[in-house]
């Protein structure tokens, strides 16, 4: 094929995954998670999780897709044939991730061209509900949130564009500006945040320290949790985006930059994002246990609610932040678009503009789905059922795949070789045994925490999810590839 499968530099690639990891979930759920799992004790879980899952299992998937070259789901087949469906099945989860986290652009998109009128007016709920998000009355599944749609068609059209040309043209150069340009803006946010009056109310309550929920094994697993989620562990990005590096790169050096700076953005943002809170706190007389919130309610409700009595600060803060979110969050849905176009683009011998064209068309069509109504009723059950039952598990499997059918010992020269953090005994036995009880102890938990909450239709919604992809991972794996017109 014609492309150029490598990045130009290790900067890029590094600019790529920065771009990969920081995504939504730093800006607005991190802050959440500390808060309302022990705050400033948090901290010795979260870190713990990401000295012995984040860095360990990052390192196996660059080490992997570095000495493969080549697309997800070929590496899985060559390492043994049935494994393709496995690996299908992960791509397609991936997938899905990026169908509805498209939306979710598109709510930000929208709320950024409102942010100049403060058209969400007085009553930021209604706007969110009747506007651009619905709500979870099923009757109004049949009619579309108009500009919701447009944004969504907008934004495929950008992540297309982006993606249909060479992976260091398209991918690289635009993480390259995005990523030091979400820094600055963010690093504006925070520090203009930290001299609100009140700040001090909303640190206090994220960082007061409660000792005692170290013995509650929910902390445990919301740490653990944060880590895969926040870095996009095993979703097939790192793997791809690996498989791109040039000779000689310092692949256990490019993991520890890649984690330090997701962990030091989301800390960070956290402090910016209390310390608004605190401000309205103190600002409305309204309780900090009243204001804390996470997700969507958080970012388009909460924080709009708070810009319109901000004066014209917030006028100003308004559109940074949500121009912020929207970088975040393109980087990271480039990463989730890889994995489905690498791997189909090598399937099929297809080239990468013609991939990217299919899969953003089909992309697209199940993107405009999801913005009736009910939009983000629906995004959050495919949301929950997507990381909770189909990712977690096959972060499990991979893992499992790569540290016993695989020769681990083979990857460990190839990652010592210019890194200067050296892997041996302890890396390995971390992968082969400790990593894969802790991921399928908390898929276990994990199901019975979600089918346990499951409404009727929540659980319909989650079994036409898992049989579309078990069709659709035997179809890919069985259909044959065309042939080479190279």
């Amino acid at each position: 094929m014609s492309e150029k499968l490598e990045w130009d530099s290790s900067l890029s690639f590094i600019f790529a995954m920065i771009g990969a990891a920081v995504g939504l979930g730093n800006i607005w759920r991190f802050s959440y998670v500390l808060y309302s799992n022990g705050g400033g004790s948090f901290f010795i879980p979260y870190f713990t999780a990401i000295a012995i899952m984040g860095i360990p299992f990052l390192i196996l998937e660059y080490g992997v897709g570095f000495s493969f070259k080549e697309s997800f789901s070929k590496i899985l087949k060559e390492i043994n044939e049935r494994f393709e469906y496995i690996a299908w099945a992960l791509v397609l989860f991936v997938f899905i991730v990026t169908i509805y986290y498209m939306v979710i652009l598109s709510w930000d998109l929208v709320y950024l061209l409102s942010s100049f009128t403060f058209s969400w007016g007085a009553d930021t709920a209604a706007y969110f509900t009747t506007t651009v998000g619905g709500g979870s009355d099923l009757a109004s599944a049949g009619f579309l949130l108009v500009p919701t749609t447009i944004c969504v068609i907008l934004m495929w059209i950008v992540l297309w564009y982006i993606s249909h040309k060479d992976v260091d043209e398209g991918i690289g150069n635009v993480s390259k500006i995005l990523i030091p340009a979400l820094f600055v803006i963010m690093g504006i946010i925070v520090i203009y945040a930290l001299s609100l009056p009140g700040h001090m109310i909303g640190v206090d309550a994220l960082l007061r320290p409660r000792w005692s929920m170290l013995l509650d094994i929910n902390i445990w697993l919301a740490a653990f949790a944060q880590i895969i989620f926040s870095l996009s562990m095993s979703q097939a990005i790192a793997l791809t985006y690996a498989s791109y590096l040039p000779k000689a790169s310092k692949l256990t050096d490019n993991v520890l930059i890649v984690v330090a700076s997701n962990s030091l953005f989301e800390i960070f943002t956290a402090f910016g994002v209390f310390s608004i809170l605190g401000y309205m706190s103190l600002h409305s007389g309204i309780a900090m246990t009243n204001l804390v919130t996470e997700g969507t309610g958080l970012v388009f409700i909460v924080f709009p609610m708070i810009f319109n009595i901000m004066g014209p600060i917030g006028r100003v803060l308004a559109p940074l932040l949500f121009l912020a979110i929207l970088f975040a969050g393109v980087t990271s849905a480039l990463g989730f678009f890889e994995p489905m176009l690498s791997s189909t683009s090598a399937k099929f011998n297809l080239g990468r503009k013609r991939t990217a064209s299919i899969l953003s068309i089909v992309g697209c069509a199940f993107s405009v789905l999801l913005t009736t109504g009910i939009s983000s009723y629906l995004v959050g059950i495919i949301d929950s059922f997507v990381n909770q039952f189909g990712i977690l598990l096959l972060i499990g499997v991979q893992c499992v795949i790569f540290a016993w059918f695989y020769k681990l010992d083979d990857l460990v020269p190839v990652l010592n070789e210019y890194g200067h953090l050296k892997v041996g005994k302890l890396w390995k036995f971390i992968i082969r045994y400790l990593l894969p009880i802790v991921l399928f102890a908390m898929w276990i938990y994990g199901m019975y925490d979600l089918f346990m909450s499951a409404a009727t239709f929540e659980l319909i919604v989650d079994l036409i999810i898992m049989g579309a992809v078990l069709v659709s991972s035997i179809i890919l794996t069985r259909l044959s590839p065309r042939e080479d017109e190279s």
